[in-house]
């Protein structure tokens, strides 16, 4: 009995959160201000391909960033010594943000003036992957060394992004990592992904994420 109560109030939640995040979804693309939501495990080389991505595009478009953490301030830290508009968001312990979370932080980054608002969401692959945050597209890094596996063990994240980075591919030499295969186990869950090979430590590829991402701005802010 108790297992069916668990499972209603988790589709309660759920429920609830996406009719939110429709809302806020609606909200931005009124004030032509792209939200997305940057998933990935620790380690994956998130906030090194967010300034390498920031970098590229500073000249072009307003950003903002909202790092999400459990408990630490690091990488908005290294964001603003980078000139980004940012803010840390501490979850309490949660592993993940939800809609409403996100737009109250969006309220304090006071994104009215910007063109894209990063959110990079808790590190693991799991929690984020349920909750949709309102945002226009959801990206997913992958590095290298956690292989070419990671759908086979992570289906629902894989299935929910519009956008794969696969970072750190200055690295493929020393690790046993298969592109083919990789791209394989991708197109199995998710048809309409963009994958985008890049090393953020060397620059390679970057170029190609960043074109796509600056049409994708540029479209949803017309």
């Amino acid at each position: 009995m108790s297992d069916i109560r668990v499972i209603e109030v988790k589709e309660n939640i759920l429920a609830d959160n996406d009719k939110e995040a429709q809302v806020l979804r609606d909200k931005l693309k009124s004030k032509k201000t792209f939200l997305m939501n940057l998933m990935s495990s620790p380690g994956s080389g998130k906030t090194t391909t967010l300034l390498r991505t920031v970098e590229s595009l500073k000249d072009r478009i307003k950003i903002g960033i909202m790092e999400a953490d459990i408990d630490s301030s690091v990488d908005a830290e290294t964001m603003a010594r980078a000139g980004v508009k940012s803010i840390q968001l501490h979850t309490g312990g949660m592993c993940h943000l939800d809609a409403a979370m996100t737009e109250q932080g969006l309220n304090e980054l006071k994104y009215d003036d910007l063109d894209l608002v990063v959110l990079e969401n808790v590190g693991n692959l799991i929690c984020p992957a349920e909750f949709d945050t309102g945002a226009a597209k959801n990206v997913m890094i992958l590095s290298v060394p956690e292989g070419h596996d990671k759908p086979l063990k992570y289906p629902l994240m894989f299935s929910k992004v519009d956008a794969l980075i696969i970072n750190k591919i200055d690295v493929m030499p020393y690790f046993d990592f298969d592109m083919e295969k990789l791209r394989e186990y991708v197109g199995k869950l998710n048809k309409n992904v963009k994958i985008f090979p890049i090393s953020a430590k060397t620059g390679e590829g970057v170029k190609d994420w960043t074109d796509w991402l600056l049409g994708e701005v540029s479209s949803h802010n017309q």
